[in-house]
């Protein structure tokens, strides 16, 4: 391996997603690609819904798990603009995931307030892609606008 590809690999994050970022088309967006993803679950933490919001949080929760995708090979800006999307009520943090195969140690964005009273039940991907993904792909589509144009 050549020292840039070397050094790229070394630059290269793992980001597991569990909400809105599932969906290609958001990551799309977001990243203007969509990196290689697998499977895997994030275990002893819990995905809610969260009142008056269409996204979810995860908090850590014993005896549950939350099932989602790693996204591959996230580039250095890539993951700045990630953590500008998930905003301050996030915090990324290191966690280990279990993929069919290993287990892996990426970055994924926890809800700060896991005591949160806004937090609810269980959040459901395929009712979100339902009811909420379109209007969601339009406030991304706007989000990436306004922070190219804060960059240029």
């Amino acid at each position: 391996m050549g020292s840039v590809a070397a050094a790229a690999a070394m630059d290269a994050h793992m980001v597991f997603v569990y909400g809105s970022l599932m969906a290609d088309e958001v990551v799309h967006v977001l990243l203007n690609r969509v990196p290689q993803s697998s499977s895997a679950i994030l275990n002893n933490y819990h995905r809610c819904g969260i009142k008056g919001r269409v996204y979810p949080a995860i908090i850590p929760m014993e005896d549950k798990s939350v099932e989602g995708r790693v996204l591959c090979e996230i580039t250095q800006p890539e993951l700045e603009i990630l953590d500008t999307f998930e905003a301050v009520e996030y915090e990324r943090h290191t966690v280990e995931v279990s993929l069919p195969e290993k287990k892996l140690e990426v970055n994924t964005y926890i809800w700060l307030n896991k005591d949160d009273p806004d937090l609810y039940g269980e959040w459901d991907v395929e009712e979100w892609r339902r009811l909420h993904m379109s209007e969601f792909l339009e406030m991304t589509v706007r989000f990436i606008k306004e922070l190219q144009s804060a960059t240029t």
